[in-house]
C-alpha cells in the first residue's frame, strides 16, 4: 500500500522511500528530483552521477553498489574508463518487443558477414571481461600524466558542465497556479451538487442537456488541465557542446544527421517552396559531412525530380554565400524578403556586392523553377520525357517503380569554392496497385529505411516542405540533449514548437496556435516530454527501431518497509513475506525487461557454430525486412555505414528497402517507424515511444528553430483541422487507444497519459458543443432557462466559477507569455472548429469504423495569391461551414425574438432577459470570426448572404410573435368569462 505523502520515483514509478533518519529520501538537494534508492544506485553504477533534472552531482551520502566504498573522483573516473565496453555492442542493453530469441531454431547462413562481426565483437567482448582487472589492480594503475592534467581541471571545464539546463518555473508563479485549478476543481465539485439538486422543472429537458454538457466540459478541462501542473523551461549551451565535441585541429566528434523533407503534390506544395526548404538544410551550421537531406517525392511527379536539379546547381553558390556571411535565414526566398537593414553586423566590404549578385542568381533560379511549373500545368498525352529520351517511370503516379537519385554528396560535388556539400537524395518509393502505402507514415519509413543504407546517422529529423531551417544552428540546439552523456540516452526525440510565416496581425483562425506550443507543450516537457507534432523533430533512430531506452532500469525494486503501513518491518512479525499480485506482475516486467534481444549469459556457453544458428537472421527479419545491409545497420548504435558492405552495391539495396511489398510481413508500422492506422501517424509514433520508457524534451530556442506556412484562409484552415480531428478519431477506436493501450510496462506516466486521452477524445467535445451553443436561441424562443431562480448562495458559487476561470486563464497567461488577443483567438477557433470539423470528423470516423468507408484528406495549398493576405478572404464552399453558419442564424433569430418579447410583455420581462441574451452573445462573439470570414473582403462582401441573413431573421421573428407557438393555448370558456367581465 503506497504511503500518502511520499513521492513518486521519476524512474521506475513507486515511492521514493525513506532515509535512516525516517525522513522522506532526497538525492538531490538542489531541485529534489524524485528518484528512489535503489534507481539512484542504478544510476550511479551505470556512470552517471548528476541529477537527471539540475545536473548537480549527487552528495557524498548517496548510495553505493554493494556497499562499496567511495574513491576519489579521478579514480572512479579512470575506473569508468577501463570498464566502457565498445559502443557498438551495446544493443545488448536494449529491448524490442517483436524479437524473440525463441525463433532462432534455423540456421544462418555461414557466409554472411553480419553475424561474423558480431559473434567476432562479442568474442572480443568475452576477452575483455576475461583480461579484465580487478578491483584492487584498477586503483594501482598509474594514471597518465596528460589524462591526469586533465582531470585535475576545475569541474566547471567544458568537459563537465551539462550542455543544458532544466528551468523549472519559479514558485511565485507556480504555487498560486496549482492552487487556482485545485480551488477550481473543487468550486466545480460544488457547482455540479448544486445544478443536479436542483432542476428546472417547468424546462427539464433543456436542463438535462445543459447539466451533461457542462460536465463532459468539465472532464475535458481536468483532461487538458491537469498535464500543465508542472510546466518548465529549458536552456541550452551551444558553446559547451563546441568545446566538448569539436577541438581545435581534430575532426569534429558531432553526431551526424539525416534530414527528411516529404511533399506530395507539386501543384499544391510549391517546387519554390520544397526548394527553400532544401537550401536550407545544405546551408545548416553543421560540419558538412554530418549532414545529409533526403527529399521524398510520394508523388513520382517529374517537376518536383527537375526542381531538385535546379535545386542542386544552386546550392554550389548558395551555401558558400551563407557560411562566409553568416546570414539568417539560410531560406532565400525569406532571406531576400526580410525588411530589416541587412547591412547591419555585416563589416566585410564584399559584402554588398555579392549580397546583389548572390540575389540576382536567386532570381534567375525562381524563373527556371517556374518555368519547369509553367511547363507541368499540361502533361504531354505520352507521359513526360526525360532529357536522354526515356519515358520518365513516375507517368503513373500509382503504379511505378522506385527512383532514387544523389544529386550531391559524390566524389567532386563541391560549391564554387572547392569546399564539400551535404548528401542530398531523392527517393520517390515504389508503388502497385494493391498494396497499401500508408501515405505519409510510409514514405517516413521508406526514408527511414534508404537512409540507414546510405548513411546511417545515428539523428533524423524530419520537416514538412514548407516548413525551412529559420535558425541555422537549430541541430547544435537539439545536439546539446540528444549528445548529453547523462540525458541523451533515455530521450527518443527533441521537438520544437512550429511557428508560421505569412499569417495576418489579428490571426483570426488561431493558425499561429500559440496556446498550444507555449503552455500544453511546455507542460508535458515537465512530465515525460512533449508529443510529437509531425514536423521539427530531432529523432533518436534507436528509438524508431521499437529499442526500449539503454537506461531503462528495472521495474521491481528489493524493500523491507511494511506492505501495510510503510514502515520498517518491527511492527510486523519477522517471517518471509508474501507476495501480492502487483509484486509477482512486477517480477514478470523485470524478466521481460532483462531478455535483451541476445541473451550474452546463454552464448557464452554455447561454440561458435550453436552461436550462429542462435543468432538467426530469421527473428530480424519478421521485424526490419528481408535486407542483411538493413539489419546490419540497425545494429550500430553510433550510426555509420558498415564496413562489411560493397559500397558499389549500396543503391540497388536502397531501390530493395523501398519496394512496396518489402514491409509485408514485418513490424513495420505496427511497432518500428512511423506507426500506421490513423492520418495522424506524429501523435501515435510519439505515444508508442513514450509507451515503451522512452521521454522527449522542448527546444525553444530565442530565435526560432523552424519555420513554415499555414493555411490561413477559412475553409482551408477547417480542413486541417478537419484532418487532425479525424486521426485522432481513428486512434480512439483503434487498439491504440490511450484509454486501454500501454498499462502493461507502466512506463507511461499517468499525467502523460490524460494528456495523450485529452488529444484522442476532443473531437467529441463537438456533440456537447454543438448542443450548448443552440440551447440560447432555445432558452429565448421558449421563454425558459437553463437555471432557476438564483438564491445568494448559488449567486456567490456562480460568481466563484467564472472567477476560477478568468484567474486560471490570467495565470497561464503570465508564466507562458501568450498575449490575451492570442488566448481570445485559442477559445474563438476552439468553438468554430468545435461545431464544424469536429463534429464531421467524429462522424466520418463512425463510417470508418461501421462500415469501412476510408477518407482521403485533402492536401492544403501552401501558397497565397499575389497579395498580402489575399488568401485569407477565400471562401471555398464546403459542407463544414453549414452547422457554424446555422447557429449563427438561430441565435441571431433568438435574440431578436428575445426582444420583442420582452417589449411585449413589459420591463418585468428585461431582468430574466439578460440571463438569455448573455447566453446567446457568448455563442455569437465565439462564432464572429467564422461570420467575418463568412463574409470575405469588405469590397467584396457577398450581398446575397446578408440579404437573406436579414430576411430569414425577420421572419422568424414575426412569426414567432404572431404565432407564439411555446405559450399555452387559452380555451374558449375562459374568453368568455373574461369577455363578461368587461362592462362594455
Amino acid at each position: 500500500m503506497m504511503q500518502s505523502g511520499i513521492p513518486v520515483c521519476n524512474t521506475c514509478g513507486d515511492q521514493v522511500g525513506l532515509d535512516a533518519n525516517g525522513e522522506v529520501f532526497v538525492a538531490c538537494h538542489e531541485c529534489n528530483f524524485p528518484i528512489c534508492k535503489d534507481c539512484l544506485s542504478y544510476e550511479i553504477k551505470e556512470g552517471r552521477k548528476v541529477c537527471q533534472r539540475c545536473g548537480t552531482p549527487y552528495g557524498e551520502d548517496s548510495p553505493t553498489d554493494d556497499g562499496e566504498t567511495n574513491v576519489s573522483e579521478t579514480t572512479s573516473t579512470m575506473a569508468s574508463h577501463l570498464n566502457n565496453e565498445p559502443k557498438d555492442v551495446g544493443l545488448h542493453a536494449r529491448h524490442i518487443s517483436s524479437v524473440s530469441t525463441v525463433d532462432s531454431e534455423m540456421n544462418d547462413e555461414s557466409g554472411n558477414p553480419i553475424w561474423k562481426n558480431r559473434v567476432e565483437s562479442w568474442k572480443d567482448k568475452k576477452n575483455k571481461k576475461k583480461k579484465a582487472p580487478s578491483k584492487t589492480e584498477k586503483e594501482e594503475i598509474q594514471v597518465p600524466p596528460e589524462q591526469q592534467m586533465e582531470e585535475q581541471q576545475s569541474p566547471e571545464g567544458a568537459g563537465a558542465q551539462p550542455l543544458s539546463t532544466l528551468i523549472p518555473l519559479s514558485k511565485s508563479k507556480l504555487t498560486p497556479y496549482r492552487i487556482v485549478i485545485v480551488m477550481r476543481l473543487i468550486i466545480l465539485v460544488l457547482f455540479f451538487q448544486y445544478r443536479v439538486t436542483h432542476p428546472v422543472d417547468s424546462a427539464y429537458g433543456v436542463w438535462m442537456t445543459s447539466v451533461i454538457c457542462e460536465i463532459w466540459f468539465a472532464v475535458s478541462w481536468v483532461l487538458d488541465q491537469f498535464p500543465k501542473w508542472s510546466p518548465v523551461s529549458r536552456e541550452t549551451y551551444i558553446d559547451r557542446l563546441s568545446a566538448r565535441y569539436e577541438r581545435e585541429g581534430e575532426p569534429s566528434e558531432l553526431a551526424a544527421v539525416d534530414f527528411f523533407v516529404s511533399t506530395v503534390d507539386p501543384m499544391k506544395e510549391p517546387p519554390l517552396i520544397t526548394a527553400n526548404t532544401v537550401l536550407s538544410i545544405l546551408a545548416v551550421d553543421y560540419p558538412v559531412d554530418k549532414v545529409s537531406c533526403y527529399v521524398s517525392d510520394d508523388g513520382a511527379a517529374m517537376l518536383t525530380f527537375e526542381s531538385l536539379v535546379e535545386t542542386a546547381d544552386f546550392a554550389r553558390k548558395w551555401v558558400p554565400f551563407c557560411n562566409k556571411f553568416t546570414i539568417e535565414p539560410r531560406a532565400p526566398e525569406f532571406y531576400f524578403s526580410q525588411k530589416i537593414d541587412y547591412l547591419k553586423d555585416k563589416i566585410q566590404p564584399s559584402f554588398v556586392k555579392e549580397r546583389r549578385a548572390m540575389k540576382r542568381d536567386y532570381e534567375e533560379f525562381k524563373v527556371r523553377i517556374n518555368a519547369l511549373v509553367a511547363k507541368a500545368q499540361k502533361t504531354p498525352e505520352d507521359g513526360w520525357t526525360m532529357q536522354d529520351g526515356t519515358s520518365w517511370p513516375g507517368n503513373n503516379t500509382r503504379d511505378h517503380p522506385g527512383m532514387i537519385q544523389v544529386f550531391l554528396g559524390n566524389t567532386g560535388a563541391q560549391d564554387i569554392e572547392g569546399n564539400e556539400l551535404p548528401r542530398l537524395v531523392y527517393v520517390s518509393r515504389e508503388k502497385r496497385p494493391g498494396y497499401p502505402h500508408h501515405k505519409k507514415a510510409g514514405a517516413e519509413n521508406a526514408l527511414v529505411r534508404v537512409s540507414a543504407i546510405l548513411t546511417n546517422a545515428p539523428f533524423i529529423l524530419n520537416l514538412d516542405c514548407d516548413h525551412y531551417v529559420n535558425n541555422s544552428k537549430a541541430i547544435r540546439e537539439a545536439m546539446c540533449f540528444l549528445m548529453d552523456p547523462q540525458l541523451g540516452p533515455g530521450l527518443c526525440y527533441v521537438q520544437f514548437p512550429q511557428r508560421f510565416d505569412g499569417i495576418d496581425r489579428s490571426d483570426r483562425y488561431a493558425n499561429r496556435n500559440t496556446v498550444f506550443f507555449d503552455v500544453n507543450m511546455r507542460g508535458l516537457d515537465g512530465i515525460q516530454g512533449p508529443v510529437y507534432v509531425g514536423t521539427g523533430t530531432v529523432f533518436n533512430r534507436q528509438a524508431l527501431y521499437g529499442y526500449s531506452p539503454a537506461s531503462l532500469p528495472t521495474l521491481t525494486k528489493p524493500s523491507s518497509s511494511c506492505s501495510w503501513c510503510g514502515c520498517c518491518s518491527c511492527c510486523c512479525p519477522q517471517k518471509k513475506p508474501t507476495k501480492d499480485l502487483s509484486e509477482l506482475y512486477k517480477d514478470t516486467k523485470r524478466e521481460e525487461l532483462d531478455a535483451a534481444i541476445f541473451n550474452l549469459r546463454e552464448i557464452d556457453n554455447y561454440d561458435e557454430h550453436e552461436r550462429s544458428m542462435l543468432i538467426s537472421q530469421m527473428s530480424f527479419e519478421k521485424t526490419f525486412g528481408l535486407s542483411s545491409v538493413f539489419i546490419e545497420s540497425t545494429l550500430m548504435e553510433n550510426g555509420g555505414v558498415p564496413d562489411s558492405v560493397n559500397p558499389s552495391t549500396l543503391i540497388m539495396e536502397a531501390i530493395h528497402v523501398i519496394s512496396c511489398g518489402y514491409e509485408e510481413k514485418t513490424e513495420w508500422g505496427k511497432e518500428i517507424g512511423w506507426i500506421y492506422g490513423s492520418v495522424t501517424e506524429d501523435i501515435l509514433t510519439g505515444f508508442k515511444m513514450h509507451c515503451r520508457g522512452w521521454r522527449s524534451v522542448y527546444c525553444m530556442p530565442l530565435r526560432p528553430a523552424f519555420k513554415g506556412s499555414a493555411p490561413i484562409n477559412l475553409s482551408d484552415r477547417l480542413h486541417q483541422v478537419l484532418r487532425w480531428a479525424l486521426g485522432s478519431v481513428e486512434i480512439f477506436f483503434s487498439r491504440h487507444c490511450p484509454l486501454w493501450y500501454g498499462f502493461a510496462g507502466g512506463r507511461l506516466k499517468w499525467l502523460q497519459r490524460l494528456a495523450y486521452i485529452n488529444t484522442i477524445v476532443y473531437p467529441f467535445t463537438s456533440f456537447p458543443l454543438v448542443s450548448y451553443c443552440s440551447l440560447p436561441a432555445i432558452c429565448l424562443l421558449t421563454g425558459k432557462f437553463i437555471i432557476p431562480t438564483l438564491s445568494n448562495l448559488a449567486s456567490l458559487l456562480f460568481l466563484c466559477l467564472f472567477i476560477s476561470i478568468i484567474t486560471t486563464s490570467i495565470l497561464e497567461l503570465r508564466w507562458s507569455g501568450v498575449t490575451i488577443e492570442e488566448f481570445w483567438r485559442n477559445e474563438q477557433f476552439w468553438v468554430i472548429g468545435g461545431v464544424s470539423a469536429h463534429l464531421f470528423a467524429v462522424f466520418q470516423g463512425f463510417l470508418k469504423m461501421l462500415a469501412g468507408l476510408d477518407t482521403n484528406f485533402t492536401v492544403t495549398a501552401k501558397a497565397a495569391d499575389d497579395s498580402e493576405f489575399g488568401d485569407l478572404y477565400i471562401i471555398k464552399w464546403t459542407t463544414l461551414l453549414i452547422p457554424p453558419t446555422t447557429l449563427l442564424i438561430v441565435n441571431l433569430v433568438g435574440v431578436v425574438a428575445g426582444f420583442s418579447d420582452a417589449l411585449n410583455k413589459g420591463y418585468e420581462a428585461w431582468g430574466p432577459l439578460f440571463g438569455k441574451v448573455f447566453f446567446a452573445f457568448w455563442v455569437i462573439f465565439h462564432l464572429y470570426p467564422f461570420l467575418k470570414g463568412l463574409m470575405g473582403r469588405q469590397n467584396r462582401t457577398p450581398t446575397i448572404v446578408v440579404l437573406w441573413s436579414v430576411l430569414l431573421a425577420s421572419v422568424f421573428s414575426l412569426v414567432w410573435v404572431k404565432i407564439n407557438p411555446f405559450v399555452s393555448k387559452v380555451d374558449s370558456n375562459t374568453i368568455a368569462q373574461s369577455c363578461i367581465s368587461i362592462d362594455c
